[in-house]
């Protein structure tokens, strides 16, 4: 098995060449004062270190010892509590956080890059540092001055951690059933009480405390998701002087024990009248967690594309060492017994196919948070308003596509092995494993796709959907000189076609059936994203072109080559996508349930 490298010189290609992100930055004045492009590839260089050389190391160990759970304790595999104090040193946990309460102030187009290297090198430690990060977002969003103050700086530094508490026993997607109760005391904190589900890192030995974010309902709330609030429990409280106290009344009840990410505890958490803080406005929980949430399923997303790009690593060099018959047209290696694999058409059709789900991918999450920051940082009331609307759309798409498109790819990685791909020495059994609950959590896929089907497009009448529509409608008038890019933009404009008629064909057919939204919604996201990563590999042609001629190390010949397989064996699935959604719901809501 290939040892991980984070793929820096792919990632800095993304950066700078494809989307030109320092011009970006300078062009947001907020940013201007926290990152400029030496500061950025510093980042870069030192995250590569430690994710290849510490967290890489320990992927494969974590998986095989996993967290153990005695009497409430938690304790992390081997290596995982030092690996923590060095992400903690080097401030690694506050890089986008808000340098008013000692974060760094990074923006997401750079976190999500060393998000990428964290997840690829082990996925399982890497949502340690995920989590703290987003409740970090949705503290910093939504709280009192008071608890910023008091939580935040040691958050942001590593010493206590975070934990998100969503999830109950009976409630899942439909938060609005859930049954943890806050009921408030004399002091301004309240007792929050009930048992929550799926908590990754809810416990653990790496950091002095940890911080829930906790969604409970008020005595008098209304029913429903508009009557969720947000609570802080931390489990040790805090004195005045922001020294630890005595410990909360809530405890972890037991770990899961889970197909994959074995090296993460996700908890059973019982919170038995634990004091709590109100973060944010009364029954407005739900809106603070999604501030949350959006960064989140991004990362997710990246998640999946971090193991896609493990997977391709070990499989390429896999496909360049090891020998079995010979090629096609003839020996290639006549001093062997027989030549390497890759030399075989379907072992180049499976690492071509991983290579444009994976560096598409990437260009994807980096155009993804492109957005984010516009929307964060921009002065412009319009072009702030652009940006939250193509985030609101692009979301589920970067969430669901991106995890799907990441477990066909270690799927991949893991047929090129052959039998080898499915015993454990090699890793790639593990990273299948791993990858997939990226489809489940964080709103399971088809859940994102319904998102983006119902809520999104038919919600919006298509008035978001158009905002991406343009965006890839100019950039194909703009470039239509570019003999460079002549051959993919006549296939790109088709597609952006397709996906327009079929998107239109749906909001027409949501007004007279109410199926009709679920029936289209996974294919139709499945159209946008092959459509979404068909854009982003016209961009990354653009950069590559103009460098081919003079290149002769074969990164820029290898990207337009990549693109050209992606534009003749993978974006033609578009086709039969479209033709699936248009069948419409009939066949899907036809039989009764005893007929299943």
């Amino acid at each position: 098995m290939a040892d991980y490298q984070a793929p820096l010189r792919d990632i800095r290609f993304v950066m700078n060449e494809v989307f030109d992100v320092p011009s970006l930055w300078a062009s947001l004045p907020k940013l201007a004062e926290q990152v400029d492009p030496e500061t950025a590839d510093a980042i870069l260089e030192e995250a590569a270190k430690i994710t290849s050389g510490v967290l890489a190391p320990l992927n494969r160990e974590g998986d095989e010892q996993g967290c153990k759970w005695n009497d409430g304790e938690v304790t992390t595999p081997d290596g995982y509590r030092e690996a923590y104090q060095t992400i903690v040193e080097g401030g690694w946990n506050g890089l986008g956080g808000n340098p008013d309460f000692g974060g760094m102030g990074m923006p997401k187009t750079l976190v999500a890059q060393f998000e990428e290297m964290l997840q690829g090198a082990n996925m399982a430690f890497g949502l340690a540092p995920m989590l703290t990060a987003g409740a970090c977002l949705a503290l910093d969003a939504h709280g009192s001055e008071e608890l910023k103050g008091k939580y935040l700086p040691s958050m942001y530094s590593g010493v206590w951690s975070g934990a998100m508490g969503l999830t109950e026993p009976h409630a899942g997607t439909d938060l609005g059933i859930i049954r943890t109760k806050a009921e408030p005391q004399d002091d301004d904190s309240y007792k929050v009480t009930g048992t929550k589900i799926f908590i990754t890192w809810g416990e653990h030995d790496m950091a002095e405390n940890i911080i829930h974010l906790v969604l409970a309902k008020l005595p008098d709330a209304p029913k429903g998701p508009k009557g969720i609030s947000l609570f802080l429990v931390p489990k040790f409280l805090v004195n005045e002087d922001g020294t630890l106290g005595e410990r909360n009344s809530l405890s972890c009840g037991s770990i899961e024990k889970k197909m994959g990410i074995k090296g993460s505890a996700t908890c059973v958490m019982n919170f038995d009248g634990a004091r709590g803080w109100l973060v944010g406005e009364p029954n407005k929980g739900l809106a603070a967690m999604f501030t949350m949430m959006n960064y989140e399923r991004l990362g997710v997303g990246i998640q999946g594309m971090g193991a896609a790009e493990a997977s391709l690593q070990s499989a390429r060099e896999y496909a360049l060492e090891r020998i079995q018959s010979r090629a096609p047209t003839g020996a290639q290696h006549k001093d062997k017994v027989a030549d390497p694999i890759i030399v075989h058409p379907d072992v180049r059709r499976m690492l071509l196919t991983m290579k444009g789900y994976v560096e598409g991918g990437r260009a994807f999450s980096t155009y993804v948070a492109q957005w984010l920051d516009i929307s964060k940082y921009a002065e412009d009331g319009d072009r702030r308003v652009l940006a939250e609307g193509m985030v609101a759309l692009l979301t589920p798409v970067a969430k669901a596509f991106l995890t799907d498109r990441g477990l066909d790819a270690c799927v991949l990685g893991q047929q090129v092995f052959g039998g080898h791909g499915y015993v454990r020495e090699w890793g790639q059994e593990q990273l299948v494993r791993d990858v997939r609950i990226t489809q489940i959590y964080e709103g399971t896929n088809g859940i994102q796709a319904l998102d983006l089907m119902g809520r999104k497009v038919v919600g919006s009448q298509g008035k978001l959907y158009e905002l991406f529509a343009e965006d890839m409608a100019d950039f194909i008038e703009q470039n239509a000189s570019d003999p460079a890019l002549r051959p993919y933009l006549e296939p790109l404009a088709a597609a952006l076609e397709r996906l327009s008629d079929v998107t239109e064909h749906v909001i027409g057919q949501a007004a007279q059936n109410p199926d009709s939204i679920g029936a289209a919604s996974v294919e139709y996201l499945d159209l946008f994203g092959l459509t979404a990563l068909g854009y982003m590999w016209v961009k990354i042609v653009k950069a590559a072109a103009v460098k081919a001629e003079a290149d002769t190390s074969g990164f820029y010949t290898g990207k337009l080559k990549t693109a050209r397989f992606y534009f003749d064996r993978m974006l033609p699935k578009t086709v039969s996508l479209a033709e699936s959604i248009r069948s419409g719901s009939d066949s899907m809501m036809a039989l009764h349930a005893q007929e299943f």
